[in-house]
């Protein structure tokens, strides 16, 4: 069967993460988000640790401390302490808890490395099954709430006036962020997870000019930088993770180029 091919199989993975990356990443750059999400990649790592160690999905404990951590930072900004100093101590003590957890499960053999960086190549059909479940669960979340989530991006003041509470719509995003940070793990790892939700939707900023232009553009990319970023890691022999990151990283350069020259 063609699933059998493991190259299908992680090019399927890429694209499924691409498309949930791409909604959020948007939103993740108009609302300036990205320390945000790269903090709740970090936090994931202990999710992993706490999954291995409860013989639960690894699915399930990332999305709950990914979930945990970005409510946190939601509940205690604005209470003494300024969000990137919150997201800093969190992030990282999150991330040292989790590798220091790692190291007390006996009996179990984990690549550390992997969830650090991604294994798309190990990709299972159980994987594809979670990764692209979790993508459908994104992109619905963020379609259902589109139209709120945009106005209150553009004015909290606007939101209000509409009836509409920054705080649920601040939520909403960071549901969507959890699951996507748990089905990227095993695509790119949790130190490139912010780097899909990021650089695809910056690369289709200058060539788009409506929110869901952007936001199809930047899926364009996402899924374009992972197929071409395979085909490169197999060619190339390099890591398949990091590969994919520079191709998008290039295509960035070349919009950027692209946006220069227009102006």
């Amino acid at each position: 069967m063609m699933l059998d091919d493991f190259m299908i199989r992680a090019t399927l993975a890429g694209v499924g993460v691409a498309c949930a990356a791409a909604p959020l990443g948007s939103f993740v750059v108009w609302r300036r988000m990205a320390y945000f999400g790269d903090a709740t990649a970090h936090a994931a790592i202990l999710g992993v640790a706490l999954a291995l160690a409860l013989n639960i999905s690894v699915f399930a404990g990332a999305v709950a401390i990914a979930l945990a951590m970005a409510l946190t930072v939601t509940l205690l900004t604005g209470r003494g302490y300024a969000m990137d100093t919150l997201l800093g101590v969190l992030a990282h003590s999150a991330l040292a808890f989790g590798l220091v957890a790692v190291s007390f499960l006996s009996g179990i053999r984990i690549d550390l490395m992997a969830y650090l960086f991604g294994d798309i190549l190990a990709v299972s059909r159980g994987d594809l099954v979670v990764i692209w479940g979790g993508a459908a669960l994104v992109v619905g979340l963020i379609t259902w709430r589109w139209s709120a989530l945009l106005t209150s991006t553009l004015s909290e003041e606007l939101a209000y006036a509409d009836g509409i509470d920054p705080r649920r719509e601040q939520l909403v995003l960071t549901l969507a962020l959890a699951v996507t940070v748990a089905v990227a793990i095993k695509v790119v790892g949790v130190l490139l997870i912010a780097a899909m939700l990021i650089i695809p939707a910056a690369a289709a900023r200058p060539l788009s000019r409506t929110p869901e232009e952007m936001t199809v553009i930047a899926a364009v990319i996402g899924g374009g930088a992972a197929i071409v970023g395979l085909r490169a890691a197999y060619a190339l022999d390099t890591p398949a993770g990091p590969s994919i990151v520079c191709v998008a990283a290039l295509i960035f350069l070349v919009t950027s180029v692209l946006r220069g020259l227009r102006a």
